[in-house]
């Protein structure tokens, strides 16, 4: 496994080894002690998968009180996965990275607790694959809305994703920033 950081303040991407043979491929996809080494002291106590169609936008969501770190991993298609840094005393807070993600590319994305997070399904369907540091909390979810006129994120759209009532919904950075600050 190799862990390279991003822009963003504790944010790494993880290109994992793969071993081929006549027989097929093998890789590692975990290891909790190297994951440990380079994205800190986290436990990963929740599964999640996600199935989207070419064009759906899911994002950017976040829980407040119990943020949750993901490590995710596109199994299926190609997508580009958006990061927005809600943590105060960042380095790189209120700021955005985008990164693609493929399923033909052996990576794993790490996001610390405290960010938003979305991706834009570019080619699909797209299987993503994401663990996290906190169980689901309905009560404290929240959405960044994607087209935030501040923080301005260049989403790679082809015409206007397909999102989710929720989604739809989302809140603005000036809405949402003192809620971030407390």
């Amino acid at each position: 496994m190799q862990f390279q950081p991003l822009a963003l303040a504790n944010v790494q991407l993880i290109t994992l080894k793969v071993f081929q043979d006549a027989r097929g491929s093998f890789m590692e996809n975990f290891r909790l002690d190297q994951f440990q080494a380079h994205c800190g002291p986290y436990q990963l106590v929740q599964d999640n998968y996600s199935v989207s169609d070419a064009s759906v936008l899911r994002g950017l969501h976040f829980q407040l009180r119990r943020p949750q770190g993901k490590l995710l991993q596109v199994t299926r298609g190609r997508i580009f996965d958006v990061l927005v840094d809600l943590r105060p005393n960042s380095p790189t807070f209120g700021r955005w990275e985008g990164i693609w993600l493929d399923s033909q590319l052996p990576q794993l994305l790490w996001v610390p607790p405290g960010f938003a997070h979305g991706f834009y399904v570019a080619e699909g369907p797209a299987d993503v694959s994401y663990k996290c540091t906190d169980y689901y909390q309905p009560d404290d979810q929240f959405v960044l809305t994607y087209q935030d006129p501040e923080l301005q994120i260049q989403w790679p759209c082809d015409g206007q994703p397909l999102l989710s009532d929720k989604d739809q919904r989302g809140q603005s950075w000036a809405e949402l920033l003192p809620l971030l600050r407390n």
